[in-house]
């Protein structure tokens, strides 16, 4: 106990927490805009794995990690405008077509990585390219701290800067107002010239570019190949942990960084003699209670609004 109370207060571990936070945070903040516009993109996890095969792939055949970064974003926004078409334009449900996503990824990217390189479930014999990491000239320098922050990957990086980015854009920006508006009443945006369809399929469209950065980064910045159904349930847990957060980037990122520790965690105790089930269970077992928590405290305050209106009236 004594030593793994030690381990987590390491700067290695520390450093880790925001390692393994990187992917989980890029789908929450795309669970976020998506939600914001009235449109729950269920379909991360597929994107995100889309996205990763995409990037192991291009950047072993180009050379060029930057290409297969690219090329991964781009077919993850392509993939999340379709699905949107078959919701916005055809009426499918917004979760059927999310869960078909999901499916169809989970066995499309094994095959299409058997078509191209002759691979089966891991990316082997592709010599697939590592985005770099950037050492911080002035923080590296801060004892503790330092070491923590600087040294990731350059997703990491742009992981916590779209924190703020996405803050700014849904609360600073005229068209944030609108995509709020849109997903608050779209009956009432519609109203008064605000293009429903459009903001929408912008919403799923900056969904599927931050699913996009997380699926590139399992692939291609937490490890440097492509295995079938990587991204372990990551994008659910993004959709927890923005509803853990309220919809906000700044909760969500809270809520992202406990998942991560919850999954560091794990990834620890995976050197300790404990059953590897029980340990592969821990993140998942963390979703479940933080959104628990997270359910029962949305009933308190439900009934405490009941009850004003009710004492309210009389």
């Amino acid at each position: 106990m004594k030593s793994m109370l030690e381990a987590i207060l390491s700067v290695g571990f520390g450093y880790a927490v925001l390692r393994v936070t990187t992917p989980i945070l890029f789908a929450a903040l795309g669970a976020v805009v998506s939600e914001r516009a009235g449109a729950v993109n269920i379909g991360l996890e597929g994107l995100m794995l889309i996205s990763a095969v995409t990037g192991v792939m291009f950047s072993a055949w180009t050379g060029s990690a930057w290409v297969g970064l690219l090329a991964a974003v781009v077919l993850s926004i392509l993939f999340a405008l379709f699905m949107g078409y078959f919701h916005i334009k055809l009426g499918t449900d917004m979760v059927l077509a999310g869960i078909a996503l999901n499916v169809i990824a989970s066995g499309g990217t094994v095959f299409v990585l058997f078509v191209a390189s002759g691979d089966r479930g891991i990316s082997s014999s592709l010599a697939s390219k590592v985005l770099p990491t950037i050492n911080l000239p002035l923080i590296s320098r801060i004892p503790i701290l330092g070491p923590i922050l600087s040294g990731h990957n350059v997703l990491t990086y742009i992981a916590l800067f779209s924190v703020f980015a996405v803050w700014y854009f849904l609360y600073k920006t005229p068209l944030g107002l609108r995509l709020r508006a849109v997903g608050e009443s779209p009956d009432a945006a519609d109203s008064v010239g605000i293009s429903v369809e459009r903001i929408r399929f912008l919403a799923l469209g900056i969904s599927g570019l931050l699913a996009g950065f997380g699926g590139a980064h399992l692939s291609m910045g937490y490890v440097s190949w492509f295995s079938r159904d990587m991204t372990a349930g990551r994008g659910f847990i993004g959709l927890a942990a923005s509803a853990l957060g309220g919809v906000h980037p700044l909760g969500t990122a809270l809520a992202s960084l406990f998942f991560g520790f919850a999954d560091a965690l794990s990834n620890y105790m995976q050197s300790l003699s404990i059953p590897s089930e029980f340990v592969q269970m821990i993140p998942y077992l963390a979703t479940v209670i933080a959104l628990g928590i997270f359910a029962r405290q949305q009933t308190a305050r439900r009934r405490k609004g009941k009850k004003h209106v009710v004492e309210g009236g009389s």
